[in-house]
């Protein structure tokens, strides 16, 4: 028997606006829900659901990543909203979810919290689950940071990268300081804020591993007659206690004196000397930890030294959320 149920563009434009899906879908939905408009959305959710148990076990490691600050920039959230192509990850309505998929994360303190909230009467995660039948890909939330500070800004690079950054205090042009720490973190991927957030495991396993690597690199320069590269004994402020920087000073001084330079001139070149020492000794903090990095917009001081020309402020505390 033949279905006599009429769908008018009213009401499917409707279904569009209030799903996203195109307008044969919704078409359907609407005449198996008998053109019940609640009953539609269910059918497309069924098949959301249907679409997404087939494609569980995709990679969606391609979407858009997404930076909210809220109105007195006390609070930040950076999510990732996953897709399994680039080609749908750069479509304007994919973006266009993701944002509001953003303004609700704000609004909540875990993954799970927002995951479970209010999206247009279903849960964030039932809307994710729609869309994946819309789309016709596996949707996911693949990265969830929040942050709060006195103040927090945002840099986003072409919706691949999101970074958070909290201030101690607002200060004047707060908003220029705290995008350019932003951008650093989402340039230099920094792991840590300072040396002092190293656990000290790490730092011994990691010092190995690298010594290790140059041992081996050494291996084959020797044999090839070329210079051999140094061997660190250190490679972080964590490491380089009193005792450490005491012994260096001595061995600077006694290589000064080796040189045959007066000892009244010591005092000017010593700075110098220990400052390539802690430099040739932190190669882990230069590249893990924020404020030790070069600043990519003048390599000439460090993160730490940029944030100082700011006045008294510091940097509490960073969050990142990458595609992929």
């Amino acid at each position: 028997m033949e279905n006599t149920v009429k769908i008018t563009a009213a009401e499917v434009n409707k279904l569009r606006k209030a799903t996203g899906a195109g307008m044969m879908d919704c078409k359907k939905a609407l005449v198996e829900a008998g053109g019940d408009f609640d009953k539609a959305i269910e059918v497309l959710r069924k098949k959301g659901q249907k679409v997404a148990e087939k494609r569980a076990d995709r990679d969606s490691s391609e979407g858009a990543a997404i930076a909210k600050i809220n109105a007195d920039n006390t609070s930040g959230v950076a999510i990732v909203l996953g897709c399994e192509t680039d080609f749908v990850g750069k479509n304007e309505n994919f973006v266009a979810l993701a944002n509001q998929l953003a303004d609700i994360a704000l609004n909540h303190d875990s993954k799970e919290a927002f995951l479970a909230a209010d999206f247009d009467g279903m849960t964030v995660a039932e809307k994710l689950v729609e869309q994946t039948g819309v789309i016709g890909e596996k949707l996911d939330i693949t990265a969830f940071e929040k942050l709060d500070a006195p103040y927090v800004g945002q840099y986003v690079h072409i919706n691949k990268i999101a970074a958070l950054v909290g201030l101690s205090a607002k200060v004047d042009n707060a908003e220029t300081l705290v995008k350019d720490v932003a951008m650093q973190v989402a340039s230099m991927g920094a792991t840590s804020l300072s040396y002092k957030d190293f656990d000290p495991a790490y730092v011994a396993s990691e010092t190995e591993a690298r010594i290790a690597v140059i041992e081996k690199d050494n291996i084959e320069l020797g044999r090839l007659g070329k210079t051999l590269k140094n061997v660190p004994k250190y490679i972080s402020m964590a490491q380089l206690t009193p005792e450490v920087i005491a012994e260096a000073e001595e061995a600077a001084k006694a290589e000064l004196k080796a040189e045959g330079k007066p000892e009244q001139i010591w005092d000017r070149i010593l700075p110098g000397k220990m400052e390539r020492f802690i430099s040739d000794n932190t190669t882990l903090d230069q590249e893990q930890c924020l404020l030790d990095q070069k600043f990519i917009k003048d390599e000439k001081q460090t993160v730490a030294d940029y944030v100082a020309s700011y006045g008294d402020v510091a940097v509490t505390g960073f969050k990142r959320a990458t595609v992929g």
